[in-house]
């Protein structure tokens, strides 16, 4: 599954046109609009942000381990946009978290990655990439 967020604009009447490049493995988009009021406009390159969200299984076994890392109570809320930080997890708990992930789902996450990793639905994303990978 992937999102993707972005601010509505609504011109009337104007046309509207979107150009999508691919450079490499990188996405450049531009957009263009004119119409009745407006000077023919150019928006420069728009920069678009898309992830793809782990599936809802992997996100509820990372929640279950970052819970009995932490030893947090069940009443205590945690979801995919819980921080780590905000759980009372110290460097030394995102590490012991890291592990035990590795080990839960068989795979290897580099230091790089592991210092990325902030929150339950960075760490269920990252595994679903490394699974992928496999």
């Amino acid at each position: 599954m992937a999102s993707f967020t972005a601010s509505s604009l609504s011109f009337s009447p104007v046309s509207c046109s979107f150009k999508q490049n691919k450079v490499s493995s990188l996405n450049k988009a531009s957009l263009s609009f004119s119409g009745k009021g407006f000077a023919s406009q150019r928006l420069p390159a728009l920069r678009f942000r898309v992830s793809c969200a782990a599936k809802p299984e992997t996100v509820k076994k990372v929640v279950e381990i970052v819970r009995k890392q932490l030893a947090l109570p069940d009443d205590r809320d945690v979801n995919g946009e819980s921080k780590f930080a905000t759980l009372g997890a110290d460097s030394l708990d995102t590490v012991e978290i890291v592990m035990g992930l590795e080990e839960e789902f068989g795979i290897s996450v580099e230091e790089e990655n592991a210092q990325s990793i902030t929150t339950v639905q960075d760490a269920a994303n990252l595994i679903e990439q490394l699974l992928e990978k496999k």
